[in-house]
């Protein structure tokens, strides 16, 4: 079984997911599915790429693996569903929007509106058994993944690539940085947050790559939902 890609992406990653590895990638989600608990659930695998369409991609924000507690994951990376309390990462990355674009901390972690916006929020990994991080790394959805990030560096239009950590800072070798903006920083996680991630104001500075190429700001305050 493979997994159908949204529309838009088609023309741009079709042709990885006729490649044999990707056949084997979805057998072995498939397997795991049928013996234990994965997440995301299978439909919101690809909910990043779903969200975003190709053409409107302004902002790529690469993390790692999908959150393994219950309910948390829902296919885009640092967001969780509305309801669900934001992990430790998520917390510090709201903390910082907060100091660096003045925007209230709101009452969830559902990034989808960012999403809408033209913030591709990508895992390097797309899937994860529950309870275990990194279960499913090093089964093929980092070939994948690097994949979307060359399409994306092939758009014509600048694109504001966000590396925040050691793992995201080495897709930079994937990227173009003559055509489009690199910012990289410490990871939001608490293990590294106040080394480097804690003002380093992501969000402002990614609007001002935006501007400077001519493309609207993106609107970072996330609103209440009152859950």
């Amino acid at each position: 079984m493979k997994l159908p890609l949204p529309g838009s992406w088609r023309p741009y990653l079709d042709a990885e997911t006729e490649k044999p590895y990707f056949g084997k990638l979805c057998e072995f989600v498939e397997r795991e599915r049928r013996t234990r608990e994965v997440y995301p659930p299978e439909e919101e695998v690809f909910a990043a790429l779903e969200l975003t369409p190709y053409e409107r991609v302004k902002v790529m924000i690469l993390g790692q693996d999908p959150y393994h507690g219950p309910g948390q994951a829902h296919g885009l990376a640092f967001s969780v569903r509305p309801g669900v309390t934001p992990p430790p990462s998520l917390r510090n990355l709201l903390r910082e929007l907060k100091d660096d674009a003045g925007c209230p901390v709101p009452d969830n972690g559902d990034l989808i509106p960012w999403a809408r916006q033209g913030v591709l929020l990508l895992n390097a990994v797309l899937t994860v058994r529950a309870g275990e991080p990194n279960s499913h790394k090093g089964k093929g959805w980092e070939t994948f993944t690097d994949a979307v990030i060359r399409a994306v560096n092939e758009r014509p239009e600048p694109v504001v690539f966000v590396l925040w950590g050691g793992y995201a800072g080495k897709k930079e070798a994937l990227i173009d940085a003559g055509r489009h903006t690199v910012l990289k920083s410490a990871h939001p996680s608490p293990l590294s947050a106040k080394r480097g991630f804690f003002g380093s104001r992501p969000f402002t500075r990614i609007n001002a790559a935006l501007e400077k190429a001519g493309q609207a700001p993106v609107d970072w305050c996330l609103p209440d939902l009152g859950r």
